[in-house]
């Protein structure tokens, strides 16, 4: 009897595995994956990377050539270096200028020498000026002379006719007459000479006054020069890049060598962001915008979109444009050319219906849906969006207005759609394959596969 049980109950047990195991696999309808609709805050953001710049920066070159011989100072006494805070006019740095004090002496002594060369010529001027009064007097005297030869050879002609006057006399009437009108002729050459020798003694002063003006000219391109030895700072800023040494020698010739490089103010930053062509039409002035910056992680900087540049670039068949952030910086962490990673607000939603976008993307089969038509297919449904609630063991459509959208959930209105409520977005089905399952082997048949 007892070994009748045993075998009964080995039997039993032999009979549950097989059903277990071995038994054909069931077909079973489509089981439904669910997600639920939520209420919160929402953001849509463009994200993107860029590099911190400082707000502006000023490239200091040099105009003249030279060897650098020293460095200056700063507020505190120390040498001019990177990371240095330096004020407008402060002494950069100083350039070898023996060449340029030689050329500004040199210029000195040209401005001496016209200088002498003008006194002299207005000393010619007075002289000449001096002949010309001479030489217009003795005219006028001349004149005078011819007067008084021309009445007494004209007494002659008349007495000559009574033999009152001899021809002796009458003869040195008339030769006296035509000595002084000879006179004359030559007072008026005298003059004209005179006169001529007095615009050649002021032309003499025209040409020292310019020879002065072009001494003077040098001079102070010499002046010039030599001021630009002294290499200052033109505005109040930080060092961020020192390019020379001293004994180096700086070339000017058709560019400026640079020196310094000197950010302006570095309380006040710039992040230059590489948005895509296909985000740029959400970019706005004035957007807010956060930020991070691998150097300190954790940690959210904040920012307005100041400018949008037209300049385009193309990167293997790429358009990006550039977009520049400006960041407050009084904290001083954000070092320049810091990469920073970039999130563009476009839109904000305070406690917005959102669902999964698979919810708008699933359609269920028309043997699914409630009353056996699709209202979601055909032209009829152009244009229109909808997401699917379970009735039953099948579901209906919910005609929805989608607004925002993250690229995971987008926010939707309209509907009677509520918080918390369960919508479609997928199906998991019962494989239809009629075999038997080993226990310890993968399962090929009769597993579950999602839709």
């Amino acid at each position: 009897m007892k070994t009748i049980l045993i075998a009964v109950s080995l039997l039993a047990a032999a009979g549950g595995t097989w059903w277990k195991f071995w038994r054909p696999a069931e077909e079973t309808g489509p089981t439904f994956r669910t997600a639920q609709a939520t209420r919160e805050d929402f953001t849509v953001v463009v994200n993107s990377t860029g590099t911190v710049e400082p707000e502006e920066v000023v490239d200091v070159g040099a105009q003249v050539a030279g060897r650098i011989v020293e460095f200056g100072k700063d507020a505190a006494g120390k040498t001019i270096d990177y990371g240095s805070h330096v004020t407008p006019d402060i002494v950069l740095a100083l350039i070898d200028d023996s060449l340029f004090k030689e050329e500004v002496n040199q210029a000195k002594a040209e401005i001496a020498k016209a200088r002498a060369l003008l006194e002299q010529a207005n000393t010619g001027v007075k002289e000449a000026e001096a002949d010309v009064a001479r030489a217009e007097a003795d005219l006028k005297q001349m004149h005078a002379q011819l007067h008084k030869a021309e009445r007494d050879w004209s007494r002659a002609q008349q007495l000559i006719k009574t033999n009152v006057v001899s021809q002796q006399e009458y003869d040195l009437y008339e030769a006296t007459y035509e000595t002084a009108s000879a006179a004359v002729g030559v007072g008026n050459a005298a003059v004209v000479q005179s006169q001529t020798a007095l615009a050649t003694r002021k032309a003499a002063v025209i040409g020292a006054s310019a020879d002065i003006e072009r001494a003077q000219a040098l001079l102070n391109r010499a002046e010039r020069n030599l001021g630009y030895t002294t290499i200052r700072s033109p505005i109040n800023g930080v060092i961020i890049d020192r390019r020379v040494n001293i004994g180096q020698t700086v070339v000017a010739s058709l560019n400026a060598p640079s020196l310094f490089l000197i950010a302006k103010d570095l309380n006040k930053v710039q992040v230059w962001a590489s948005v895509n062509e296909a985000d740029i039409g959400r970019i706005q002035p004035g957007q807010t915008v956060r930020f991070n910056v691998d150097a300190h992680p954790g940690e959210n900087f904040n920012g307005v979109v100041g400018q949008i540049r037209l300049n385009a670039q193309m990167t293997q068949n790429v358009v990006t444009y550039t977009v520049v952030v400006n960041a407050d910086n009084s904290s001083g962490k954000l070092l320049p050319y810091l990469t920073a990673n970039l999130q563009f607000e476009v839109t904000k939603r305070s406690g917005a219906l959102l669902v999964p976008n698979a919810a708008l993307r699933w359609k269920p089969r028309p043997e699914q849906v409630v009353g056996g038509v699709n209202p979601a297919e055909g032209p009829a449904a152009r244009g229109k969006s909808f997401v699917w609630v379970r009735e039953g063991s099948q579901v209906k459509p919910v005609e929805v207005t989608i607004g925002a959208t993250d690229g995971t959930k987008t926010e939707i209105t309209g509907g009677g759609i509520s918080d918390k409520q369960e919508l479609i977005v997928g199906e998991v089905r019962e494989s239809s394959a009629v075999g038997t399952v080993n226990p310890f082997a993968p399962k090929v048949y009769g597993g579950k596969k999602e839709s």
